[in-house]
């Protein structure tokens, strides 16, 4: 992790920067070391969330009569096979290679890097073989088994609000159509640089690309098919419907709240730094926001911080901005809620915890300062994810379109970022010599 400071003055924000590289906030982890941890993590994690599928079989298996306990279980091993196959056959490549606003590559089968690739093939590995798959932060397989693990289990929440209402057969077609296509399409508009992430959404651990999508689709599946097959008498009269085996429920609700560990935890997509294995640390302990937890620390410090936040009601937002403004707290957190529309004449320095989404959000946030005629500083805290390589290259531009210098860290961070964490390069712009490869480095020019 480094710092970038930016100095600024009124009515010019980021685009007057003369950005200053401050020393490394912490001392870097070997590369190596990073890479195992960090592809350690994918697989721990998405151990986690596959053993999730016995949660779910468990809890359903418990949940409906006895006669339908061998379909459900039936439908929750043949419904991972199915996920499995299809986003290797197509829907990877559909959710993160050569996304374009609403989709990505048709193109057929995952594979590992070409890296990764020479490395398993050669007789004996060089160290620049060794260099070239390092460099890549995770191994590349332990990516796709993560995501993968994702996939079905969408599938998996549709299981349980269909059972006892469909078929065997006609639920797994639905499946393929689902882990193929709906599923994969509908995350690359968030997670490989679609649409809705050129918009600024965000989702950190698949709330809507997992849960929301799931659940939409059991919703549309159960007003479809209709009530379970004895629920309703002839007279509209309610018929009771116990479960086969309540302690089998409940020991499926245990396993499917271990597995939102994986989920949670392992959505931080690193562990090769003491940043991330802090804030995986936060994700497993504390479902807050970050904003809340920050100010929390501020406050267990002895500095008094208000915390500004969506999930706050207007009028506790509006009063936290005032007690700002008025002096009454030296410090305030915020999410990006706060970085538009802010007029507050003596802000003195802003601090980005986390790199915001976009270069706009950067703008806006570091804008706050140095307003009214006054001078004032913005401190950037760069963690080192595939997401903020990609706009570190962003940020370079702007810097070099307002005459400013660029740290020679930034520039070494921004360098070389992989195809499908941002859609535009770091705002370089697409490359046509890159059209259908996955994993391809691209060097800022």
């Amino acid at each position: 992790m480094f710092r970038v400071t930016t100095k600024t003055a009124a009515g010019i924000g980021a685009a007057s920067a003369a950005l200053l590289a401050a020393p490394p906030a912490m001392a870097a982890v070997e590369a190596e070391t990073g890479y195992v941890f960090n592809t350690f993590s994918f697989l721990f994690s998405g151990a986690l969330v596959m053993w999730m599928a016995a949660g779910f079989a468990m809890l359903e298996s418990g949940l409906v009569r006895t006669k339908n306990t061998a379909t459900i279980c039936l439908k929750n091993i043949a419904l991972y096979s199915i996920a499995g196959i299809l986003y290797y056959l197509i829907g990877y490549n559909l959710m993160y290679v050569d996304v374009g606003g609403f989709m990505g590559s048709i193109s057929l089968l995952y594979n590992p890097s070409d890296a990764e690739l020479t490395l398993l093939g050669a007789e004996e590995a060089t160290d620049a073989m060794v260099a070239a798959v390092v460099d890549n932060g995770y191994s590349v397989g332990s990516d796709w088994f993560f995501q993968m693990v994702f996939v079905a289990t969408a599938a998996s929440i549709i299981s349980g609000t269909v059972a006892e209402r469909i078929k065997l057969w006609p639920f797994l077609i639905f499946v393929v159509v689902l882990t193929a296509i709906i599923y994969p399409i509908q995350g690359s508009w968030t997670w490989g640089g679609g649409w809705l992430s050129e918009m600024g959404f965000s989702d950190f651990a698949g709330s809507t690309i997992v849960h929301s999508v799931g659940g939409w689709a059991a919703l549309t599946g159960a007003i479809i098919l209709g009530a379970r097959k004895g629920k309703y008498g002839p007279n509209g009269q309610v018929n009771p419907i116990p479960g086969a085996n309540l302690p089998l429920a409940t020991l499926g609700t245990f396993i499917l709240w271990l597995g939102w560990f994986g989920f949670n935890g392992g959505s931080q997509l690193a562990l090769g730094s003491a940043a991330d294995a802090t804030w995986m640390g936060i994700v497993f302990t504390n479902t807050k926001r970050r904003v809340d937890h920050l100010a929390n620390m501020l406050w267990a410090e002895g500095f008094g911080a208000s915390a500004v936040h969506g999930d706050k009601p207007q009028a506790e937002r509006e009063k936290a901005l005032a007690q700002f403004a008025r002096g009454e707290w030296p410090l305030m957190v915020a999410t990006d809620v706060a970085a538009r529309g802010l007029d507050i004449p003596n802000v003195e320095v802003v601090i980005n915890f986390s790199f915001p989404l976009t270069i706009e959000d950067y703008v806006h946030r570091v804008g706050r300062t140095g307003r009214a005629g006054k001078s004032g500083a913005a401190h950037t805290f760069f963690h080192g994810d595939g997401h903020e390589k990609a706009l570190a290259g962003a940020l370079q531009n702007v810097l070099r379109a307002a005459g400013a210098d660029v740290p020679a860290e930034l520039v070494r961070f921004g360098s070389t970022v992989k195809k499908k964490e941002d859609k535009n390069y770091g705002a370089f712009g697409p490359r046509a010599d890159l059209a259908g490869k996955k994993a391809t480095k691209i060097v800022f020019d």
